[in-house]
């Protein structure tokens, strides 16, 4: 008796941007879902900038007439967006890399950018969430007013570090082990944000960390988002966006070069 095979029909010329744009979007939803249901990743992004807030900008809130909560809303908001970005990329492709499930996504018809992509934008989701709460916060219980101006910069801005801290996540993934990776990635983004005042005005800070703070990526994005409320330090906005383009590019870069070799290697 023969048997008739059937093939699945390969995606019109004309439709490729559609079929792509819906396979980006189901890989984003499934990787969102997944960040999501795992505790681990969602309950301490979301939990950590959440629960600083209430520690140090909602209880010193006016302390010695500075008002925190004003401060720590721009510098929190972007300290959740890099732990987003590092842990959701550094820690998560080193998990996969060391499972053998990066081998099989290359080894699959997905485009590599639509992975990346996926995992950037879901990254973004979860600090849109970290916004929408500090900002429910700080307006409800810490004693700030909001322009709506104001908000929408401040969103903006906060989603604007998804690229290079991705990038810097993607680098990292490629160099780290998936047992060691979260830890070090603590020792990289607890010092590079407290240096950068991201807890603290950065005046407050020693003179020898004052003069680091500038080589850091952290500062300069922390910059652009203190600006919004008057509390930048003063200097060219353009440099802040100049030096993280160029930090992107550094990271992009290198990150392409390992996995080039690595490929070659294997």
């Amino acid at each position: 008796m023969a048997t008739a095979s059937i093939a699945a029909p390969a995606p019109a010329a004309g439709l490729d941007f559609d079929y792509y744009f819906k396979l980006f979007l189901k890989e984003t939803r499934y990787e969102f879902l997944n960040r999501l249901r795992l505790r681990a990743y969602s309950l301490s992004v979301i939990g950590f900038p959440v629960m600083f807030y209430l520690i140090f900008g909602i209880a010193n809130r006016h302390s010695e007439g500075f008002h925190f909560a004003r401060y720590l809303l721009a510098s929190y908001s972007c300290f959740g967006m890099i732990g987003a970005a590092l842990f959701g990329l550094g820690a998560g492709i080193a998990f996969e890399r060391a499972q053998g499930w990066l081998e099989l996504k290359q080894a699959s018809p997905m485009p590599r950018l639509a992975y990346l992509a996926a995992k950037t934008v879901s990254c973004m989701a979860f600090a849109l969430i970290i916004v929408a709460v500090l900002v429910a916060l700080a307006i409800t219980v810490g004693g700030v007013h909001m322009t709506l101006r104001e908000l929408i910069q401040l969103i903006a801005i906060t989603l604007a570090g998804a690229l290079p801290f991705a990038s810097m996540g993607l680098l990292l993934a490629l160099v780290l082990p998936a047992s060691a990776a979260p830890g070090i990635i603590n020792l990289i983004y607890l010092p590079m944000s407290f240096c950068s005042g991201l807890w603290m005005p950065i005046q407050a800070l020693p003179h020898f960390l004052q003069r680091i703070a500038p080589l850091l990526p952290t500062y300069h994005y922390a910059q652009l988002a203190l600006g919004i409320f008057g509390y930048a330090q003063p200097g060219s906005t353009l440099l802040h966006w100049d030096a993280l383009i160029g930090f992107t590019c550094i990271m992009l870069g290198t990150a392409w070069l390992l996995f080039t070799r690595m490929n070659a290697d294997a």
